[in-house]
């Protein structure tokens, strides 16, 4: 045996015997999960018993973060636990998450970097749907998206929360990376169209003004959708994710054709209940104020006043008489905060209305 073969074999060995190791604590882990679901379901006496904590986890993924010494990175290390406690808290309670479909979306994406992926999840045509999925109890959570580095807001988010009484749970952040698909049969030179959702296609307005300004753009609900009608129509291509172009089977022409290589959006996860302090959080509001001179003044002012970091602020057509200007604030804290407080009293003396939309952990990953 040669010493190449000897060195690799003694450490192939050490690899078994960590890979041992690891299996051996996983399973313990689990076990520790499935006596959490039993103290849990004793303690409510019904199957109403909440599973899935997000300031919890949140706090758990922050440690993994904090004493990660390489040579893997943070964030490569917090996704390998993110599918850990993902296969634990199934064992407690397999969950549904409803999310802005179809399958490929980069919504399902998101939801299954938040969530990992043993959930169930569960694809809904409008963001309405995910909303009403979640309200009716036939999904535990819901993930819509909510911003985008490039385009800004998604306003039919937005809208949702003025009349639905649903919680914002968490947040995640997902770099988008937009490639060109077709067929592997596809003829480039006889593309006729190129199929995206309207955002994607603004995303890439100057790539393809560069590469394909003559081919007509279409938009379509989807960039998922767009895989799938590429799928069927040879003179087509779409622009999409890796997740569409390999469910669909689709060959890529063309990596990362974003015109902003930051380029990130901003989902948000969306249930029934309010999430308790996680040490690092942030708090949403809706805010309408009286139609009168420095209105906007006395609304920002007492964040001001008490040091309170607003990271969002957006304003939304009335969809009422009652709601004539309506503000949609982002903000550092959580609204069980001292200082929050102080702010929310201040503010509650010149709104006509306050919405609580919720408060949860700032997102990790």
């Amino acid at each position: 045996m040669s010493d190449e073969s000897k060195a690799l074999g003694e450490i192939r060995d050490e690899i078994d015997s960590i890979d041992q190791q690891i299996q051996t604590l996983i399973n313990q882990r689990a076990k520790c999960a499935q006596k959490v679901a039993d103290v849990k379901l004793k303690a409510k006496k019904s199957d109403d018993a909440i599973f899935y904590r997000p300031e919890r986890e949140a706090q758990v993924l922050r440690k993994v973060m904090e004493r990660n010494q390489g040579p893997l990175d943070n964030e490569e290390m917090a996704r390998l636990f993110r599918e850990i406690m993902s296969s634990c808290l199934a064992l407690e309670k397999p969950m549904h998450i409803a999310y802005l479909g179809p399958q490929g979306t980069f919504t399902q994406a998101a939801a299954l970097k938040h969530f990992g992926h043993s959930v169930i999840s569960v694809p809904q045509m409008a963001i309405d749907e995910v909303f009403r999925e979640v309200e009716a109890g036939e999904a535990h959570y819901g993930v819509v998206p909510v911003e985008n580095s490039t385009e800004g807001m998604i306003n039919h988010t937005l809208d949702m929360f003025v009349s639905s009484p649903l919680r914002i749970c968490g947040e995640v952040k997902l770099r988008i990376h937009h490639h060109l698909l077709a067929g592997s049969e596809t003829d480039l030179s006889k593309v006729e169209k190129i199929y995206s959702h309207q955002q994607s296609l603004a995303q890439c307005r100057r790539w393809l003004d560069s590469n394909w300004r003559k081919v007509e753009r279409v938009a379509v609900s989807s960039n998922a959708e767009a895989a799938r009608r590429v799928k069927a129509e040879p003179n087509s291509a779409a622009i999409a994710g890796d997740m569409a172009a390999e469910l669909y089977g689709l060959v890529n022409i063309a990596k990362n054709i974003e015109d902003q290589p930051d380029n990130t959006t901003r989902f948000l996860i969306v249930g029934m209940e309010d999430v308790p302090p996680s040490g690092d959080d942030k708090t949403s509001i809706l805010v309408s104020m009286k139609n009168c001179p420095g209105a906007l003044y006395h609304l920002l002012e007492p964040f001001h006043k008490h040091g309170i970091s607003l990271t969002r602020i957006e304003t939304r057509p009335s969809t009422s008489g009652t709601w004539a200007y309506v503000f949609y604030i982002d903000f550092e804290g959580h609204y069980t905060d001292e200082n929050v407080q102080k702010v929310i009293d201040e503010i509650s003396k010149e709104a006509v209305e306050i919405k609580h939309l919720g408060s949860y952990p700032v997102g990790v990953l």
